[in-house]
């Protein structure tokens, strides 16, 4: 490893990460390769963004023919791939219209001013406990977690929380000063958290008695990750507003704010824009990525090969009940939760050529992209077991 690269980082850039002690030379499906030729297979595949693996040949070509012609135009200009794009995704998501950004925080951000706009300032907007919804001030307001809050007072006003999955707790707080809502149905930076069915259903019968706004922010476990298009739909649950964002780009910068019938004409020209949301060539690449996931078989795949991964799980559970306390998830969106802290697993796979992730100090965080293998879960499995074996020696 060559350690000039990371001396230089420390003289360069501003001290927000963690970074990984491995110096990339290219990735490969769904491996990423070193400068020393050795092969990890990515079972994080960058926090859920390269859902096709990497150097996906039909990305690839999508993007250079797309760039032959112009890499950016300003949204003064309408495009023939933002429109083959945002009706694909539409098509999938079930709603009337969108808003293209560069990220998911930024979609947060959007969400948050079409509800401003439509219920007005005094009403009251909760997010769920645990959330993450994103880092600029907007998606901070929502996100109560102390340890991303901590230097940065003062939020947004009339910004609330309820307690995650606690349906008294919001009976007690939804009433007519409700605006909104914001609720990720399977929780990712949280720990992989899935809402009930009573959560929902609940949140459903609130919100045809007062008219608030349910948005269903699907960054991480949208894009049929989960074995369906959205997490919601395992519980048959209409949002009003959907945020997305990483997949959808195939690794390119791509958000989206999509909104059903009652919202559609919530801005005009003036309310909000964006440089670079919607950029031509993020899109020529998810409009690729939308193909393969819905229409190729890759959401198949995340159910059937996520159904196996969590069966096969379980059964490590019950084989170190005293390391593994519980395992959560849908599709490729699996959480393995620990009584103890994660980061010696994921040290101990990093040694064994995987690269996973812990979120939430106690939970291995598992995102392989939707194009993984039988014989790809099969390698982590094994080596999995092998790390407990090893611990618990």
């Amino acid at each position: 490893m060559n350690q000039n690269i990371f001396n230089k980082e420390k003289n360069i850039f501003l001290n927000t990460y963690k970074r990984i002690p491995i110096e990339i030379d290219y990735g490969d499906g769904v491996h990423i390769i070193d400068k020393n030729g050795k092969r990890y297979l990515d079972f994080f595949a960058g926090l859920a963004v390269n859902s096709l693996g990497h150097a996906n040949p039909k990305i690839i070509q999508a993007i250079t023919q797309q760039i032959q012609k112009f890499t950016h135009l300003s949204n003064y200009f309408i495009t023939d791939i933002q429109v083959e794009f945002s009706e694909l995704l539409l098509r999938y998501s079930g709603m009337n219209k969108l808003f293209l950004t560069n990220s998911g925080t930024e979609a947060i951000e959007t969400a948050i001013k079409i509800i401003r706009k439509v219920k007005g300032s005094d009403k009251i907007i909760y997010s769920l406990s645990n959330g993450f919804h994103g880092r600029t001030y907007g998606a901070l307001s929502i996100t109560q977690r102390m340890n991303y809050r901590k230097y940065f007072e003062h939020f947004l006003p009339n910004i609330s929380q309820i307690i995650f999955n606690d349906v008294d707790d919001l009976c007690k707080k939804i009433d007519e000063n409700t605006a909104a809502v914001f609720v990720e149905f399977l929780q990712g930076e949280g720990g992989i958290n899935f809402i009930s069915k009573e959560f929902a259903d609940t949140l459903s019968e609130l919100r045809t008695k007062h008219n608030f706004i349910v948005v269903s922010d699907s960054i991480q476990c949208g894009i049929g990750r989960t074995g369906k298009p959205f997490s919601h739909n395992y519980l048959d649950f209409h949002p009003d507003i959907i945020t997305v964002a990483k997949s959808i780009g195939g690794g390119l910068p791509l958000g989206a704010v999509l909104v059903n019938e009652g919202l559609q004409n919530c801005f005009e020209p003036g309310n909000h824009g964006t440089t670079f949301g919607g950029n031509p060539v993020s899109c020529a690449a998810g409009k690729v990525v939308l193909q393969e996931v819905f229409e190729n078989g890759l959401m198949e795949n995340a159910r059937s090969l996520g159904l196996y991964l969590n069966t096969e799980l379980e059964e490590l559970k019950n084989l170190f009940p005293s390391v593994i306390k519980e395992i959560r998830g849908k599709g490729l969106m699996i959480g393995v939760e620990l009584f103890e802290n994660g980061q010696n697993y994921v040290d101990k796979l990093l040694e064994r050529n995987i690269l996973i992730n812990c979120t939430n100090t106690n939970v291995l965080r598992l995102l392989p992209p939707l194009i993984i293998s039988k014989s790809d879960v099969d390698f982590f499995l094994y080596n999995f077991h092998e790390s407990l074996k090893e611990f618990t020696s």
